[in-house]
């Protein structure tokens, strides 16, 4: 798409304006750092709209403090004293774990995933929120925790306005399919190549 500019325009029934304005699947998928980063990004977009923000942490332990919470979760108090930007809500889903599986019971897991996309669904039914960040969701769809097919039909027949974006590894084909907007993050270089660990405010 260069410059901004659409390739083709379909024939739709939709107006330009409609058509611009309609609400987006993404996926941010692949290998490398910056999915959720990206993710992320866009929320913040979405609140100086005054959108109202609605982030759901899967994998994540739920006792990271993560930065992008810390900075949201100050920019929804921003919203409440001065009514600036959108309101945000930010949920863990469970105890949280890697996406290793490395620690914890697998059945509990699934079933906080489950609980997990029940809120989802039923947030998005009552379209409780303008701009949703399915964190790592791509997991339990990947492990059989939630059924894909349920997973893109609710997603595909959404109603009103509401923007979606799910990060992780492996997204399933049919997720890529449904979705408006894929990205994939490849590795050209990473500093781990070089024997260098993560480090305060890069990844964290």
């Amino acid at each position: 798409m260069p410059q901004g500019q659409v390739t083709a325009v379909p024939v739709d029934g939709l107006t330009t304006r409609q058509r611009r304005n309609r609400p987006l699947l993404a996926v941010h998928t692949g290998e490398m750092k910056g999915k959720s980063t990206a993710a992320f990004g866009m929320a913040l977009r979405a609140w100086n709209q005054g959108w109202s923000i609605a982030v759901y942490q899967f994998v994540k332990s739920a006792k990271w403090k993560v930065g992008e919470e810390n900075v949201l979760a100050v920019l929804g108090r921003v919203h409440e004293e001065t009514g600036e930007g959108g309101p945000v809500v930010w949920h863990k889903m469970g105890s949280g774990w890697s996406w290793s599986r490395k620690s914890g019971d697998e059945t509990d897991h699934a079933a906080d995933a489950a609980e997990g996309w029940a809120q989802i669904k039923r947030d998005l039914a009552a379209e409780a929120h303008r701009f949703y960040v399915l964190d790592e969701f791509t997991y339990p769809m990947k492990w059989g925790w939630v059924d894909i097919e349920d997973v893109v039909e609710t997603l595909k027949n959404r109603p009103g306005n509401q923007h979606v974006v799910i990060t992780g590894r492996d997204a399933h084909p049919a997720l890529i399919e449904a979705a408006d907007l894929v990205v994939e993050m490849t590795k050209v270089k990473h500093p781990m190549d070089a024997g260098q660990k993560g480090q305060r405010g890069i990844e964290w």
